[in-house]
């Protein structure tokens, strides 16, 4: 089940890493003042990778509880 623990903990960093990739994203288009409809574009395009983040932590912390569990 280590292994499993591993993996898990490996997976949400990868999911963290994309969390704050999107957050320096965000906050790089809040800076250049982009405008109402600009900012709409880049959040747009930011959401799908956001979920997809979130999925990603979730899964791997699953993961680890479930190794946790079974070990």
């Amino acid at each position: 089940m280590q292994g499993l623990i591993w993996a898990g903990a490996m997976v949400s960093l990868v999911g963290l890493a994309a969390l704050i990739w999107c957050i320096a994203r965000v906050w790089r288009a809040r800076k250049a003042g982009l405008g109402d409809a600009e900012m709409r574009v880049v959040l747009q395009k930011i959401v799908p990778v956001n979920t997809g983040a979130l999925f990603l932590s979730m899964t791997g912390l699953m993961m680890v509880v479930v190794g946790i569990i079974l070990g």
